[in-house]
Parts: C-alpha cells; structure tokens; sequence
C-alpha cells in the first residue's frame, strides 16, 4: 500500500499549465523526459501515475514492476504506444484526451494537402536553392475535386467541415457513419472500394489497428484514379510504405504528405524520402501551443478526477460514460461496489454466477460500468490482487464466474432499483439497494429480508431467531469490549421468525468477541464486514 502524497511521473513534455494542475491537488510531480525502457520501469514502481504523450513506448515489460501505478495520461488521442492489454490486466486504468487536438491535428491536414498539390516544399527548397522555376510547380486546384476521407471521427469530420469551406466534394468512409449522420456533416457515404475509385485526394484519420494495418496498398492503390494525392497524418502503418514509394515512382500517385511513419523518425534511406514528390513533417499535428495547452489541462484533470475522486472519463480500457450521465451514473457505482462487497462477504461458498438487475430508473442509464463496479465489490474481498473497474471483467472470466445483467423500466417501490444475485451450490443470495435524494443510498432488501441500512465502512451481519435478548446481549459485550456501536438497523421476515441486524461499528473488534457472540444459541450467523470503498 503506497503512503504519502499521490506521485505523478511526466516523460514526455507537457505544457506548464497541465502540470500546476497536479500541484494544485497536492499531488507531487516529478518530470523525466527521453527515458529508456530500462528507465522506466525502473521509475515506475514508485508512482502511481503517468503522462505520456507519443515518444514514451509503454510495454508488457515496462509494466512488470509497476505494482503502484493506477493510471496512465495520453495527452492526446492515439494509444498504439501502450500496451493496452497488459495495463488492463495489471488493472491500471489507461485514458486519453480526444478532441484536445482535432482543430489542430484537421488543419494540419489540410495544409499538407494544400502544400503537396501545389508543390509548396519543393518550390521553396528550388528559391532557395536560387533557382526560379516557374513552369517546374504546376499544381491541381483542390476546388470541385472528390476528397475522400477514411475515417469519420472528430478529426475527419473537422477535416470534411474545411474541406467543403474550400468547395470540394467529400466521400466518407467509415463504418459507423450512418446516413443521418453523413446528411448532417455533408459528405456522402460510400464503401471503401468506391472511396479508392471516386478520390482525387485521400486522407487517413483511423487508428491503426489489425483490420487498418496497410489499409492502402499495392493492391488499394491499384483501384485508385491514376494521379491521385494521399495524406497521412494519422498513424504510420496504416498506408504501406514501400507500396506507395513504387506508386509514386510510376506515377500512379501524383503525390503524398505524411506527418507520420511506421518507425519514427524514419531511416534517411527511407524510399519516400527519396522521391520529388513527397512531403513530410516529423509527427508535429498536434503540435500548437493552443492543442498541446489543450491536452495537458484535460489529461491533468482526467487524471486528477480518477486519482483524488475516483471519477473516469475517457479510460481505452473501460466503457465510456457518456458526460451527461455521469452525475446520474456515479451514485449507482458507488452503490453497486457496497452491494457487491457485502454480497461477497455474506456468501458461504464460491460464487458461480452474478446476476445484476437494474430496474426503474436504473435501468436507463449506461449499466456496463455499474455492473463492473458491482464485480468489483465483489472480488476485491476474495482476491489478493488489487482488483478495480479495469481487470474486474478479466478476473472474473478467469474465475468462471458467469456475468448476467437484465433490465426493466418498470418502477416498484422505488424509483430506480439495483438488485444482485449470487449463484452458489447451494443457493443463491441477494441484495438489492436504491439512490435517494440522487446521490444517498440504501440497502433495502438482503437475503429476501426487507430492511433499510445505511452501509459503514466496518459492520456487523447478524441474523438471529426474532426473540428478546439476542441484540442487546451484543451491544452489550461489544460495549464491554470497547467497541462502539454507530448504528443499528433490522429487518425481519415475521414476529417470532428470522431476524437481520447490520450493526455499524466505528472499530472493529476482535475475533474473540464475534466468537463469544455465536455462541448464544439464538444467533444463526454472524460476520464481520468491512467495506473497503467506504473507507476512503
């Protein structure tokens, strides 16, 4: 367990503004630039965040000795430099800044666009060179041509946005750009080989990713019109390299700009650099003072959230939340992390399956990172690994423990209703709890026993005969002990019956005590829970 101030390594730059952000929240920062791999890992053991922007390479190996950190910052938008599966299975929460640098990263664009049909480089490196070259640049104006752009997010539709400011026509493709939403931003949707046959310049903007790995190639470039312009300033890999320095060679493509290579920097005998016809720029899309001020502030305060409030906003490796549920979704969390805790510990043999209902209101909101929280409350008790919402769906596939989730909109007693049941051999246990006043919460129904508990962070689960006797005899050894009682709540199901009593305790006491008390001969069970999330 890591004591003293929350420790933030920064080993990429990022602005000074980002950085008093940690400050601010008494965090203490420390910033170690151009680290190797070795470095690294070696400083990693002591934090329990990082930044990065895209010069840090994050591996499974890098990751080995890093059992304190919680959380790594992409100032920015690409993630192919973190090894995202092995933070997920460390359950180190990995986020990043979309939309910090989309204006800038889209002009970007458009200005190698603008500079590789006009032949801008190359015309300054001729005046420079002395020479006055006029009928040497002839270029292509960009009005009235296809654009066609691969990949429809934030960035390419900044870029479509521009482009028809400029009068082009642009064709779309990008497999989750439905009709209603290309009617919107103006473009036309096509399929990807009619992108290839319609442009007259094609622009990159998806991740780089198996399916988009050499997404244009020898074969892509064949369909394509003769003397078309390429742009990349997405992520290298995506356009083949060698495929196109032929492409470029036999005229096949009149022109290309990237911003990106599969290995940066590029070797000096790289075939593209090579070729008249090709522009470049060392990976500087995001790079303005207003997109770099952008993305520090935002990865700062991302950080900042999860780290002091437990908050997630924009994590690769968890579902996102949509901005405006948030307010509504984090009480549910919080209470499907006790619900599960407390389910966890009341269960007297292995759990083999969860299921968690979600009803009323609850069951409008975003249910998959509920149902993580719940998972989470629920392993962190039987595990000896730090369990949180990043690896709790991956150690319970590992455990076999099957996950069911249903929904209903219809409302019971209570306006939103979040219920969890757990399977064992030999039956099943249940909890169920509700949001008051949009963010307390109860307990208000557990073991089919109706009851109304305000959880502590220490408890006592009692079920005992409904007779006289049995709670005061454990205030009275619990008070003979020194233990003080914060609380005392109970339900029933019938006078004379089973009884319920969750028992808030401020310390808690020895085992010696809890055995003392179940050797009354009224009491059927007793534990002792602790609620780790509301010891916080």
């Amino acid at each position: 367990m890591s004591t003293g101030p929350v420790r933030i390594l920064v080993s990429d730059p990022i602005s000074e503004e980002g950085l008093d952000i940690f400050r601010n929240a008494g965090f203490e920062v420390t910033v170690k630039t151009k680290l190797s791999p070795e470095e690294l890992k070696k400083e990693l053991a002591s934090y329990d965040g990082l930044v990065i922007r895209s010069g840090t390479k994050v591996t499974a190996d890098v990751l080995e000795g890093a059992t304190r950190l919680k959380v790594i910052g992409r100032a920015g938008a690409g993630l192919d430099n973190v090894d995202l599966t092995a933070a997920t299975n460390r359950g180190i929460v990995v986020m990043n800044t979309p939309g910090g640098n989309t204006i800038t990263t889209a002009e970007h664009t458009v200005s190698m666009m603008m500079s590789m049909v006009r032949k801008i480089p190359q015309a300054n490196a001729s005046n420079r060179a002395g020479k006055w070259e006029k009928s040497k640049f002839m270029g292509m104006e960009l009005s009235h041509k296809t654009l066609g752009i691969l990949g429809m997010g934030k960035i390419g539709s900044h870029v479509a946005h521009v482009a028809q400011g400029l009068l082009m026509n642009v064709v779309a493709y990008d497999p989750f750009l439905t009709p209603e939403m290309a009617e919107k931003q103006g473009v036309t949707p096509v399929s990807l080989e009619e992108l290839f046959t319609r442009s007259d310049v094609i622009t990159v903007h998806t991740p780089l990713t198996p399916e988009t790995t050499n997404l244009i190639s020898r074969s892509t470039i064949e369909k394509m019109k003769k003397g078309v312009y390429i742009v990349n300033c997405a992520r290298g890999g995506v356009v083949n390299e060698e495929d196109l320095a032929e492409a470029l060679k036999s005229g096949q493509v009149a022109g290309a700009a990237f911003d990106v290579f599969t290995q940066e920097p590029p070797s000096p005998d790289h075939p593209l650099l090579k070729i008249d016809s090709f522009i470049s720029t060392p990976h500087i899309g995001a790079a303005t003072k207003e997109a770099q001020e952008n993305v520090a502030l935002a990865v700062a305060d991302q950080m900042v959230d999860y780290l002091a409030r437990g908050i997630i906003r924009y994590a690769a490796n968890l579902p996102s939340i949509p901005p405006e549920d948030a307010g509504r979704v984090a009480p549910y969390q919080h209470l499907a992390e006790v619900m599960g805790s407390i389910l966890s510990q009341i269960a007297k043999e292995p759990i083999s399956k969860i299921s968690v209902e979600f009803s009323g209101e609850a069951a409008s909101l975003p249910t998959s990172i509920i149902t993580i929280s719940a998972l989470k409350g629920i392993l962190s008790p039987i595990l000896d690994t730090r369990v949180n919402e990043v690896n709790a769906p991956m150690l319970a596939k590992e455990r076999g423990l099957e996950v069911v989730e249903s929904k209903s909109t219809q409302q019971g007693d209570y306006v939103g209703l979040l219920t969890l049941r757990a399977t064992t051999a030999h039956g099943v246990h249940h909890i169920a709890g509700s949001i008051f006043q949009k963010k307390d919460f109860r307990i208000v129904s557990l073991d089919n026993l109706p009851v109304e508990v305000i959880p502590d962070p220490v408890m006592l689960y009692l079920t005992n005969q409904d007779q006289p006797g049995v709670v005061g005899l454990v205030g009275t050894l619990l008070g003979s002990h020194g233990v003080n009682i914060s609380r005392m709540q109970f339900g029933r199901d019938h006078p004379g019956g089973k009884a319920l009593s969750m028992i808030g305790l401020d310390t808690e006491p020895a085992m010696s005590v809890i055995e003392e008390i179940r050797k009354n001969s009224k009491v059927i069970s007793l534990k002792l829970l602790r609620i780790p999330s509301l010891m916080r």
